[in-house]
């Protein structure tokens, strides 16, 4: 089983208008309420992959029971903790440019954080745990780091898609894959890169720090893998990018859902390649048949 984790999940109230005059009242042309969370986008391309999963998290109030609801039309599979507070709501502008409030997110008391660890307690030996996400007030910097130990002694795997410190204060726990794009890869090691061959070599130090897998996306330009044996190279597909909201998670859940049923690196960076241009070159998270239609453009070439 793969479970994703999404702690400060949102109701997104999308507004659609033709513009905003400030200081005026202004009528929407449309709007819409979403379920979000880079978790939960997580979740809908493995549904999409056909990939079992469920999604754990927190969800409070209304807005929590909303959110619920939605995902649970999706058939998104879930199980998260009901919290006293209330699961926020980020604002999406959609005018001359768009404009998004996002709200800072509940509080968590520690009976809830304890209610969300006994879910560890399900794990097995090769299930997988996505974490992905901001943390909501209250939580602990290091709360990610706080669940590896029980992860890794259940057998079970995990990927934390964050960056920093926060990402390579996970390394020595051994992730199944990490994904920086290049600018963060850079920003990882205080440098920056005038050629990819060395990129690369700071990409190979994440390996030697822990990591299994190292992914570096290039958005237009494609993207490398890493393994403790190969470095693979993708082109990235063709196609006009409308998106950049839910393409990283994508990528990684066609990674991760293509790694749980094959244990092949390279297919699955392939996957995970053609789910992330799929959602880029479409306004929401993508479905099967965009990438489907993406998939032949996906050629990994292995460079050494």
């Amino acid at each position: 089983m793969i479970y994703t984790v999404t702690v400060n999940p949102a109701l997104d109230y999308v507004l659609q208008l033709e513009k905003v005059d400030r200081g005026e009242v202004n009528r929407t042309n449309n709007y819409s309420f979403l379920a979000g969370g880079k978790g939960i986008n997580v979740s809908q391309i493995l549904n999409q992959l056909g990939i079992d999963n469920t999604a754990w998290g927190f969800v409070g109030g209304f807005t929590g029971k909303e959110l619920v609801r939605q995902l649970n039309q999706k058939r998104i599979v879930n199980d998260f903790v009901t919290i006293s507070d209330v699961t926020r709501v980020n604002v999406k502008i959609h005018a001359q440019k768009e404009t998004e409030l996002n709200a800072s997110g509940p509080k968590i008391t520690n009976q809830e954080i304890v209610a969300f660890k006994d879910r560890l307690n399900d794990l097995k030996k090769g299930d997988i745990v996505v974490m992905s996400g901001s943390l909501t007030p209250g939580l602990p910097a290091d709360f990610y780091q706080q669940l590896l130990p029980t992860i890794k002694d259940a057998g079970a795997e995990f990927i934390v898609d964050t960056t920093g410190q926060a990402l390579l204060g996970t390394l020595s726990y051994k992730p199944l894959v990490i994904k920086p794009n290049h600018h963060e890869l850079a920003d990882l090691f205080n440098t920056t890169f005038d050629s990819s061959d060395v990129m690369l070599e700071y990409a190979q130090k994440l390996l030697k720090k822990g990591a299994q897998n190292v992914m570096v996306s290039m958005a237009g330009d494609g993207g490398y893998l890493l393994t403790k044996d190969h470095v693979y190279h993708a082109r990235g597909a063709v196609g006009t990018a409308v998106n950049s909201v839910g393409a990283g998670d994508s990528m990684i859940a066609g990674f991760v859902g293509t790694y749980f049923k094959t244990q092949d690196p390279k297919e699955s960076f392939r996957i995970g390649m053609a789910c992330g241009a799929a959602t880029a070159f479409t306004k929401d998270i993508a479905v099967k048949s965009q990438i489907d239609a993406v998939l032949p453009q996906i050629k990994v070439e292995q460079i050494s």
